[in-house]
């Protein structure tokens, strides 16, 4: 077989048609780091019919110190194929040492494992056998990480959209999302200047420059496979419902005035305090909502970009103003992005969380927003780096100088990003 590099047709076809195909393997990808100066291939390997048998876009980055690849979600081919993989990984040095590349950096989406969150028990499956197999193929395996060490997250929160609906949630949830809903937040597909009101809710914490999720819409808007969401409240809509929910409590509030007087127990009168809470906060809401009508102003509180691509969405990011935090915005949000897709794609990936379930972890509140929606957890198998030229490679390493690189700003524009509660 040879390797080759392949046409924009070629590879998106192959890449398609491959149960690992990603959007961070399309051409989209390659157009889009090629923004922020990476240089890209789309490389195939054929055999004696001219078929494709293993293809992979792979990023190019040149430092100070030497030129690394990348290929994001890892090569596309059966990786339980130890001949192909071989003759497929031994072609791939050759080629790309006389063009000077140190290493290839890959992390194959390759499911080994489904997490239990409560005990934290992992129920491994046949894929665990290609840890073995690539380890053969002369593959380094990178160190596993608990939390957002690596390129991309190691564990995915992963929602099938099959009879997705609010009873799927946690109650938790459910109480947030219908908070939401009372207070009139409606979910609307924004166009591109909708970035714009999107970059308020996530500047503080993103981690790349200050366009990139901008060009990312530029790019992946061209084939249709992104769309940018936004949350709004419809006053109307929140001065009924307050006004309705007032009205409802001051009739509770009534009952339990009357309870009171004719049963002074401590229980009657929890009751009544309860109400009486309940119609401060609801009185506030009905004054809240009947100035927003007034002023007839669209108040945009959250958004997401989403991603689509074959059978599944991923949300790529989402945020909300911290002053509606109140409102439960992020909750909403997610739920009415899931109802928005489920009748036409199979799964939603929540994107990255952290394999640290217990409380004392530092993105606790992380893992606990997304498994608010009952999703499956899966572990990847990991970051592995294919090594072109050994003795620069372990020169890099022991300098620290690998390190330096993978652990700075700049390079977190490959996608080092998650989405925040």
């Amino acid at each position: 077989m040879t390797l080759k590099e392949l046409t924009i047709e070629e590879f998106s076809n192959f890449v398609s048609a491959s149960p690992l195909g990603s959007h961070y393997q399309t051409i989209n990808y390659a157009w889009l780091m090629g923004e922020y100066g990476y240089d890209y291939d789309l490389i195939g390997f054929i055999n004696e019919y001219k078929q494709i048998k293993a293809a992979s876009l792979i990023l190019f980055k040149k430092t100070k110190s030497f030129k690394y690849g990348y290929a994001p979600k890892g090569f596309i081919l059966d990786y339980f194929n130890e001949e192909l993989l071989n003759d497929f990984t031994i072609a791939l040095k050759q080629y790309y040492k006389k063009k000077h590349v140190t290493f290839i950096k890959l992390n194959p989406e390759i499911a080994i494992s489904e997490v239990d969150p409560k005990s934290g028990i992992k129920t491994y499956n046949w894929n665990y056998d290609i840890k073995e197999i690539m380890d053969k193929a002369g593959y380094t395996k990178l160190k596993d990480n608990v939390y957002f060490e690596s390129i991309l997250p190691r564990f995915q929160a992963v929602v099938s959209l099959h009879d997705f609906n609010l009873s799927k949630v946690t109650k938790n949830a459910r109480n947030k999302i219908n908070k939401g809903i009372l207070k009139g937040l409606h979910l609307e597909k924004a166009e591109k200047s909708g970035i714009d009101i999107l970059d308020k809710f996530i500047s503080k914490k993103r981690t790349t420059e200050e366009f990139y999720y901008k060009d990312y819409y530029n790019v992946f808007e061209r084939n249709d496979m992104i769309d940018c969401f936004l949350v709004s409240i419809n006053s109307e809509e929140f001065l009924l419902n307050s006004r309705k929910q007032y009205e409802m409590e001051l009739e509770r509030n009534a009952l339990f005035h009357e309870m009171l007087e004719k049963d002074s127990s401590k229980k009657n009168v929890n009751k009544k305090m309860d109400s009486d809470r309940k119609l401060v906060a609801y009185k506030k809401n009905v004054e809240l909502s009947t100035l927003m009508n007034k002023k007839h102003e669209k108040i945009y509180i959250a958004g997401a970009l989403v991603i689509k691509y074959k059978n599944r969405i991923q949300i790529l990011i989402s945020g909300y103003d911290t002053h509606y935090k109140n409102y439960d915005p992020n909750y909403y949000l997610h739920y009415a992005i899931l109802e928005h897709y489920k009748n036409d794609y199979d799964y939603a990936d929540l994107n990255g969380m952290t394999g640290d379930f217990t409380k004392e972890n530092p993105y606790y509140g992380l893992n606990e927003f997304k498994l608010n929606f009952r999703p499956k957890v899966y572990e990847y198998i990991g970051e592995y780096d294919l090594v072109i030229r050994p003795l620069k490679y372990r020169k890099l390493r022991s300098s620290g100088k690998l390190a330096k690189v993978f652990n700075k700003p700049d390079n977190k524009r490959l996608d080092r990003k998650v989405s925040h509660d």
